[in-house]
């Protein structure tokens, strides 16, 4: 009986120091992201997807796509990519929800949403046993996660003007929160912009509209992490029709991102 409790004690020690040395591997991996991404040739497939799959990548000056694919690589690698209900998660997968954030995120060199280091993926749109209904996305900041319907974030760049675009607006939320985390790529932000875009979505919020057809659609007053992400929704999907509608808030959003989406290659 003692042989048979030492042989379980040891088999559960070997297990849990397994499971963290795999761990530490991975976090090393990740912390190694920035010279990795640097050393390692872009793959012909990756780019055979983006130039396929990805209209801002298709768009861009040659120069400015070895800088997104710098920047893809980084983020890449720098994420712990986690399938839930299917067995594996794919390069594609990976590649296409790394573009969103680099999409996002491309006039910001530095900024590589670092405290959310992993990224959940559900096949369809998944059940919250908190919120008791089911979601097709969400950003947890306690536990560092972007969570992501597969079908729902593809759905979005299916349908590149519908101003509806999951990858585009959870990043957002993750981009928004990052800005107030303490970390390396902490207020990244304008203050003063930032201050703006609040002020300017509280009064198109509040004041009543002449016509009752807003630009954007109601769900973006439902606070300002809303407001931000459906107009970063539009800002890539619709911009001459943002920038016509509420030029205003283009502009703010434009400065607040570093890039038009209109002049890609300035």
């Amino acid at each position: 009986m003692a042989l048979f409790i030492v042989a379980v004690v040891f088999v559960i020690t070997a297990a849990i120091y397994r499971h963290q040395l795999e761990a530490a591997y991975e976090e090393a991996g990740r912390r190694a992201a920035p010279v990795r991404s640097a050393v390692l040739p872009f793959p012909q497939h990756y780019r055979e997807i983006l130039l396929k799959y990805f209209p801002y990548y298709q768009r861009l000056s040659r120069e400015h796509q070895n800088k997104f694919e710098h920047k893809l690589m980084h983020f890449i690698l720098s994420k712990k990519f986690i399938p839930r209900q299917f067995d594996a998660v794919t390069d594609e997968m990976k590649l296409m929800i790394g573009a969103c954030a680099v999409q996002l995120t491309f006039g910001l060199p530095q900024v590589y949403l670092r405290h959310f280091n992993k990224i959940l993926i559900y096949p369809t749109d998944y059940y919250s046993s908190i919120s008791k209904r089911f979601h097709k996305g969400e950003v947890n900041p306690a536990f560092g996660a972007i969570v992501l319907s597969w079908k729902s974030f593809v759905d979005g760049y299916i349908y590149p003007t519908d101003s509806v675009n999951l990858g585009l607006h959870e990043m957002a939320h993750a981009l928004r929160l990052e800005n107030i985390i303490h970390n390396d790529e902490y207020d990244f932000f304008d203050d003063d912009l930032v201050e703006k875009f609040d002020s300017y979505a509280y009064q198109l919020c509040h004041l009543p509209t002449n016509d009752g057809n807003p630009f954007l659609r109601p769900y973006a007053c439902a606070n300002e992490h809303e407001f931000f992400a459906v107009s970063v929704e539009n800002f890539f999907e619709r911009p001459a029709e943002f920038k016509m509608a509420l030029p205003g808030l283009y502009e703010i959003l434009s400065k607040l991102l570093r890039q038009d989406p209109l002049i890609l290659n300035p």
